[in-house]
């Protein structure tokens, strides 16, 4: 009787490159085998310093590839073979540099050759010491790649081999392991069948028929969260207050104008949500009488007193409700990010909180790039300066991590 396994019938291509975390590449060879996966192997020349070819081929039982220009490949075509074969290239550890030759689309040797000329998803598990990990370059480099639709798994956070500890590690086998499996069983992307709740954009709170308070609030966050959410497969649900913005392909849309009816078209929405992003940047208070007609200045009368009453808190009041979802928050801060954010994951109840300083300039409200401090109750994760839809996508990988536990 033959057994069926996860991974059974899948053709996996594991690119390797010259990182120390290669010697875990025989481990994941062999737990992808174990899945049912047939693996073959590409090592640039560097990856070969730190596991042999000899190892790797007795763990996946196939030959190594790790020439260009091969002449015992059919017709000297073997990075044409290889791309075509491979249901999903997976890049485990993909070092700083390999990163970088992949977002210049370079094809220098076989490994880089061979993404090329794929045409199968390609997924990318960074490994490296956490300054490169944060250096600006890299991060810009993985961004463009998020764009440009390669999977980003990981990195890791720990004890590296330099001796610092921190974001880099490569994921470990029977994570990467795990991803492949999510990967190829939820059909079309990791959020497939998932229903999420964006909310995006200012409020604006009337103080007569012509003036309001608001905020300088874009809604291109939230809305890139949105675009990027349903790529990712999922049924999206965008609450926006006013923006000049394109509602994005495939998204349902409600136009609301003030907080209170933000607060109403989110809680009515909560019976089919699975997960809540509240992006919006909601006006805290509202006047409490709204006059009826244009105010007019008072002759003699150099002052305006205006009396403003709370708005509910949008993201708490669907945390504490029956059909609770999961709850992402966000927090636009111009001091103290950190200490603020933290409060209010855990004032609130929520899962996650992205926090952004909107002090910093080029980032932020009004601006076509932004940089999040993500935070659980146990962790933190760091998306560093970029366009937005690329942190969207780094952002929504966190939450499909947190939420899928």
């Amino acid at each position: 009787m033959s057994v069926i396994h996860a991974l059974t019938g899948k053709k996996i291509l594991l690119g390797i490159s010259g990182g120390i975390a290669a010697y875990k590449c025989a481990e994941l060879t062999r737990r992808l085998k174990d899945q049912g996966a047939d693996v073959r192997i590409v090592m640039t020349s560097s990856a070969k310093e730190f596991i042999t070819p000899l190892t790797m081929q007795a763990v996946s039982g196939h030959a190594i590839a790790d020439d260009l220009l091969d002449p015992n490949a059919e017709a000297g075509m073997g990075h044409i073979e290889l791309a075509k074969w491979a249901d999903i290239v997976l890049l485990a550890p993909a070092t700083a540099n390999l990163i970088a030759r992949l977002r210049a689309g370079l094809a220098d040797e076989l490994l880089t050759t061979l993404c090329l000329a794929t045409p199968s998803p390609i997924a990318v598990s960074p490994a490296m010491n956490m300054e490169m990990y944060q250096a600006a370059a890299t991060q810009e480099n993985i961004s463009v790649l998020a764009l440009r639709g390669l999977l980003i798994w990981g990195p890791g956070e720990g004890p590296q081999a330099c001796g610092d500890i921190g974001p880099g590690r490569m994921l470990e086998p029977q994570q990467l392991v795990a991803r492949v499996v999510d990967f190829f069983n939820v059909p079309h992307a990791v959020f497939a069948d998932v229903n999420i709740t964006i909310t995006a954009g200012p409020t604006q709170e009337a103080l007569d028929p012509v003036r309001y308070i608001s905020n300088h609030s874009s809604g291109k966050m939230g809305f890139s969260l949105a675009e990027v959410a349903q790529k990712m497969g999922a049924n999206v649900t965008l609450i926006s207050g006013p923006v000049n913005l394109t509602t994005p392909t495939n998204v349902k849309r409600i136009d609301v104008k003030t907080a209170l009816e933000m607060h109403k078209a989110s809680l009515e929405n909560l019976n089919s949500c699975d997960i809540f992003i509240a992006c919006a940047a909601v006006a805290d208070y509202r006047p409490e009488v709204v006059a009826q007609h244009k105010m007019k200045k008072q002759q003699g009368i150099d002052d305006l007193t205006l009396k403003l009453v709370k708005n509910p808190d949008i993201i708490a009041d669907v945390a504490k409700d029956k059909n609770r979802p999961f709850c992402v928050g966000f927090a636009a801060e111009t001091k103290d990010v950190e200490c603020y954010a933290k409060d209010k994951l855990k004032r609130k109840n929520l899962d996650l909180i992205a926090a952004n300083d909107v002090a910093k300039a080029g980032q932020g409200f009004n601006s076509e790039k932004n940089a999040l401090s993500v935070f659980s109750a146990q962790q933190r994760f760091d998306i560093k300066l970029a366009d937005k839809k690329a942190v969207a996508h780094q952002l929504l990988e966190i939450i499909y991590q947190q939420y899928k536990q």
